[in-house]
Order: C-alpha cells, then sequence, then structure tokens
C-alpha cells in the first residue's frame, strides 16, 4: 500500500469519526441514535432476575454435579490400581479443580446480577426521593 493510498484512509476515517462524535447538534427528527431508550421496565428486570433464579442457576449446578461425577469415574478408572496409572488420571483431576472453580465464579457472578436486577428499581426510587429533597424548597421541620 503506497503512503498516499494509507494517508487518505487515515483521513477517511478521521472523518467519519468526526462526524458521527459531533454533539453540538439536534438529533434527527425521527430520533438519534440506537435503541430508543436505554432503560428497561422493573417487570423485565424482575423477569430477568426469575430467569437467573429459576433456569441459570439452577442449570448451572446440575450441569456442574454431572460434570463432576463424570470426571471422578473417569479419575477412578484411569487412576493407579496396582502402583500404575495414566497421566491423564493426574491431568484430569487438575483441570477439573480449575473448571470447579469457573462454576463457582460464575454462580457467584449470577447470584450478583440476580442481585443488582432485584434492586436496581429500589436505588432509582431512593435516588429519586433524595435529589428531590435536595431539590425542594425547605422545610420549617427541617430544623428540628
Amino acid at each position: 500500500m503506497a503512503w498516499e493510498e494509507w494517508k487518505q484512509i487515515k483521513n477517511d476515517v478521521a472523518a467519519q469519526h468526526t462526524d458521527s462524535m459531533r454533539l453540538n447538534q439536534l438529533a434527527p427528527a425521527a430520533g438519534g441514535g440506537g435503541a430508543p431508550d436505554l432503560a428497561s421496565s422493573p417487570e423485565k428486570k424482575q423477569a430477568a432476575a426469575k430467569a437467573i433464579n429459576d433456569h441459570l442457576e439452577p442449570d448451572v449446578e446440575r450441569g456442574g454435579k454431572h460434570a463432576a461425577e463424570s470426571v471422578k469415574a473417569v479419575v477412578k478408572e484411569l487412576g493407579a490400581r496396582d502402583g500404575y496409572g495414566w497421566d491423564t488420571s493426574g491431568a484430569l483431576k487438575k483441570a477439573h479443580r480449575t473448571w470447579e472453580q469457573q462454576v463457582k465464579a460464575l454462580l457467584g457472578r449470577l447470584a450478583s446480577e440476580k442481585h443488582a436486577l432485584s434492586k436496581t428499581g429500589i436505588d432509582f426510587r431512593n435516588d429519586d426521593i433524595g435529589i428531590g429533597s435536595q431539590l425542594g424548597p425547605p422545610s420549617p421541620i427541617d430544623d428540628y
């Protein structure tokens, strides 16, 4: 690629980036950007939290238990019986420990996301109340 061609491509990309990043203009009449709104309804958040609780967490736990049983059976079968065994047995055992840690981390993350989805509405309501009390006119009972 010639230097001039590279320079032209670079200038074209910079021009596109500048056009898309212009903030000092109104949105088009049909609306601007991606999704019509960034907020989702409390019902959708509760449905997502319920799906995590009813499906994802139990399925991950069930899958983890099934895999643990299978790996333990294979490790036992390939392990040393008469002083000799397959190297695969030890490697599987080590890989399974790592995998169990990852499953545990995933379950922790799912629980965290479920909790965050459940309490988001409460946080927004508390923020609204707090901001409203800061912006509202002073009340005679504020000093008591």
